[in-house]
């Protein structure tokens, strides 16, 4: 018997996310913000069973994601990412009509602290617009170590633009010495239960002189006066990244999968 997808409401997708929080956290984000298109399974008593954003990413979460095939052959996304059995459901259900992956990366640990570590004692403050011309570079080099894209070479205006975006929201923060960004990082995510950062990042001029930890541990425990838990996700064989969150307290509590079109 066929599944009957459906327009979920925002509460209904509200109330989905509040079941896993951090798993979660970029669908209730994008919920809050009124920026998302959602596709949904629904459960019992009106709740939801399976979750999915259509956009250039498409999030599945919940059980039965198989069933967004179609939806998700029709959005024209660049990536598929989230949860890991939700992504390999949709994943293997979707591929006949989708692009062939360019890089496929399952098992990314997902990170999550909910305790402030011990101050770091660095320079770290809210980002300014008058960064953006050491920001951009930082922000593209950062996505292209994480995607292997460089998205200034793919759409330069825009990622200027989302980049400035950020900073005019209060979600990037940077410590910078002698000209030297000593530490960054942006949050892509924000909502009452969690913020999720991406783009973690130190200068390769900088590097392995514990600015990471100084900068990262003033940023968690900033957060986390605003939001119960700092969380993150990281490529399977990024070491020293998976040694640093570690360093600092932050837990291994899921895994996601990215399948990147």
């Amino acid at each position: 018997m066929r599944v009957k997808v459906i327009e979920p409401t925002a509460e209904q997708v509200l109330g989905f996310c509040a079941l896993d929080p951090v798993e979660r956290v970029f669908l209730e984000d994008v919920a809050r913000r009124g920026q998302g298109r959602f596709v949904a399974l629904p459960g019992e008593r009106g709740a939801l069973r399976a979750l999915c954003h259509l956009g250039t990413n498409v999030v599945p979460s919940g059980e039965g994601c198989g069933a967004f095939a179609g939806s998700a052959a029709r959005s024209g996304a660049r990536m598929l990412i989230g949860e890991q059995r939700a992504v390999t459901e949709l994943w293997e259900a979707a591929r006949r009509r989708l692009p062939p992956a360019r890089a496929d990366r399952p098992f990314q640990p997902v990170y999550v602290i909910d305790r402030p570590p011990a101050a770091g004692g660095s320079g770290l403050r809210p980002a300014e617009l008058g960064d953006l011309e050491a920001l951009v570079p930082a922000c593209a080099a950062s996505h292209e170590e994480e995607l292997g894209v460089d998205p200034m070479a793919r759409d330069p205006s825009g990622f200027r633009w989302r980049t400035r975006v950020q900073v005019e929201e209060g979600r990037s923060w940077i410590w910078v010495e002698d000209g030297a960004i000593l530490f960054k990082a942006e949050a892509s995510a924000w909502t009452p239960s969690a913020v999720q950062l991406q783009q973690v990042w130190v200068d390769p001029i900088a590097r392995r002189r514990g600015h990471a930890s100084r900068g990262l541990r003033d940023l968690v425990r900033l957060l986390l006066q605003r939001a119960p838990a700092v969380c993150l996700f990281v490529r399977a064989e990024n070491a020293p990244a998976i040694a640093l969150y570690e360093s600092i307290g932050m837990r291994h509590v899921l895994d996601y999968r990215s399948v990147l079109l």
